[in-house]
Formats: C-alpha cells, structure tokens, sequence
C-alpha cells in the first residue's frame, strides 16, 4: 500500500483528468469528488473510478469540455443540461440557483439531465444540507437489478441519498446506499480479488442466490430487503428517467465500457427549507437526544470519516500517477 495525502489524490486527479482532455474547471470539480471519495473510505467512487474517466474522456463517452445549460422553467424548478458532460460539473453550476428558489419557494426541485454518472450521490446532498437546506437525492444507472424472483436486468442500483443539515449548521443526518442490495462496484472489486460474496447480494443467470461474484456478473443483483428495495429502485428509475429526460436504466451501456454512447443519466434532488417551520430543528434534535440515549445507536453520518492521508493499493497509485503523466 502507498500512504498519499488528500491533497496529492485531489492535485494527481487534476492532472490525468486535464491530460485527457478535460477543460481545467470541469477537471477540478470532478478531482473534488474523487477527493472526497476517499476521504470518507469509498473507494469505489474515488481513485477506482479514475481510470474509466479518462478512457471516456479520450474516446467520446464523456464530454470534458462541454458548458453545462441552466434552466429555471418554473420558481420551483432548477434545470441544467449537463451535455454528455460529468455530472460533477453540472451539478455546481446549477447549485447556487437551485438553493435560491428552494429558499424563496420552501422547497424546490433540482435535476441533473444528460449526465455521466455520478459516482457517490451523497456527495451532493451533502453540499446542500451545507447551504442549510434537507436534501433528497436520486440517481438511476445501467441496468444490472432483477424484480423478486425474476432474472432480467431492468433497473440498476439506483441509490437514494438523504442529508439533514443541523441547527448552528454541519451535518445531523446523512445516508446514501443502493436500493440495490450492495452497489455493483463491491461485486466487481471481489471478483477482482478472487474473493466470494454474501448469500443474498446476487443471483446467477439460472435465478439462483449466489457467493460467486462472477457468477453473479453474469446474473443480476436483488433489491435491498427483497421487494422494498426494488420499490424504492423503481421509484427512483420513475422520477429520475422522467424528470430529466435522461435514459432509463434499461437503456444505458455498461458504464465502464471504453467506447459507446454517452451515459446520458440524471439526477434528481429534492431541496427543503427546514425554516417554513419553526420546529424543525427542536424535533430534530428530540431525536438525536433520543438516539444518544441508546449507547448502540446513533444516527446515520453524525459521525462522518475523515482519512487523511490515504493507503492507496500500490497498484492504482502506480495507475493514477501514469494517466497523470497523459
């Protein structure tokens, strides 16, 4: 393993973003993902992701130069046309006008259309329970999730994120998973490590549960808590093909492949204003106090990682520091 500061992933991603074409902003905006990324120990979005980047970005499957498009068609409604650009990018340049008219309407909707993927969506709630607003996110990808008892892949993992901002500000609740049982990148990541899988995780191309991480590849990956977590896909799949005229999951290429067409994937966030009422935060801190009462609970991302400096498999240091190179 290679010990490397936050500092030195987020700079190293500049530049192999830049070497292959990305324009200087877009390029910071992604590295500032990546960064985070590893900072809290997701390593699947982070510098694991680097390399497919790049690849797209010199192949056409991602745009690296491309001016994201904001709309607001309604007071409530903030738009932005990410291009076949990175959702990263998009995403910051509609920021500051989707948190304006959730401030002046109470609530207002936030989407993300025609995107690459974007990797962790908590990231981006995050940033908005930062402007003090609750933050409902949704995202959809490459099909890869069967419905109960079937074995077509018709949804992908198609996380759901929440982050609730905290009275004097900060982060008082925050949680991003899969509707999906486990996101693919943890069944790619065993496979790659000749390593098998949890009953329950996958089933094989026969429809049978399965540990074998390849076998699962060639299956498809079930619902979170069987037919809920396939409710909660579906409803993400709903709002998020149809708000953003986007694909449908059904639709989209594997989102590693070298060469295609572009993602072309959206966003949705929800953006609430806990100021329209005046009990907001007292209810909301009744249940923290609830919640540190019991000595093994604790509400989900009260208590944030942060790794700095970072072990890095020597082999994806050794990855990421050659795309740096161009």
């Amino acid at each position: 393993m290679t010990t490397v500061s936050l500092d030195d992933i987020e700079a190293t991603t500049v530049q192999a973003l830049r070497a292959h074409g990305a324009e200087d902003w877009i390029a910071a905006e992604v590295a500032r993902a990546v960064r985070r990324a590893e900072e809290t120990g997701n390593v699947i979005c982070g510098l694991y992701y680097l390399e497919s980047y790049c690849v797209q970005l010199r192949s056409g499957r991602v745009q690296g130069a491309v001016e994201p498009v904001v709309a607001a068609p309604r007071p409530g409604v903030v738009q932005v046309d990410a291009g076949f650009g990175f959702a990263q990018a998009a995403f910051r340049r509609g920021l500051a006008a989707a948190v304006a008219a959730a401030r002046a309407n109470g609530i207002a909707t936030y989407a993300i259309c025609h995107a690459h993927t974007c990797t962790s969506l908590g990231y981006f709630t995050e940033q908005i329970a930062a402007e003090g607003l609750v933050a409902i996110g949704m995202t959809n990808a490459t099909p890869i999730v069967a419905a109960p008892g079937g074995t077509k892949r018709l949804i992908g993992t198609n996380p759901i994120a929440f982050s609730v901002p905290g009275r004097a500000g900060g982060r008082a609740l925050h949680f991003d998973f899969s509707t999906s049982g486990v996101a693919l990148g943890k069944i790619t990541m065993a496979a790659a490590a000749g390593q098998s899988i949890p009953l329950g995780w996958a089933v094989d191309a026969q429809g049978q549960p399965t540990t074998d991480p390849n076998a699962a590849l060639k299956g498809a990956l079930v619902g979170a808590g069987g037919h809920k977590g396939w409710g909660f896909g579906l409803m993400a799949e709903v709002l998020v093909a149809g708000l953003t005229g986007s694909l449908n999951s059904i639709d989209v290429a594997p989102l590693k492949a070298p060469t295609g067409k572009p993602h072309d994937l959206g966003q949705v966030y929800l953006l609430i204003d806990p100021a329209q009422n005046a009990g907001f935060f007292d209810r909301l801190e009744r249940l923290q106090t609830a919640v540190a009462e019991d000595p093994e609970a604790r509400l989900p991302g009260s208590r944030p990682r942060r790794l700095d400096p970072v072990e890095v498999p020597d082999a994806l240091w050794s990855l990421v520091t050659g795309l740096a190179a161009g």
